[in-house]
């Protein structure tokens, strides 16, 4: 129930800019294999900044 008031951190953004470019990924993935693996690339670029991001918090 408080998550709704919550502001998202940096972290959640990213989560959800992940989740959509795999669902991108995937949709394209039947049509046009390059802009699916184009897509696979920059989705992992976003997860490599949110293990960072976390790892960075879990450290303080």
């Amino acid at each position: 129930m408080f998550k709704l008031f919550r502001k998202k951190t940096e972290i959640d953004k990213l989560n959800a800019k992940y989740k959509s470019l795999l669902k991108e990924s995937k949709n394209l993935s039947t049509s046009s294999r390059s802009a699916s693996d184009a897509k696979l690339v920059e989705a992992e670029s976003i997860l490599n900044k949110i293990k960072a991001l976390e790892s960075k918090f879990n450290s303080k």
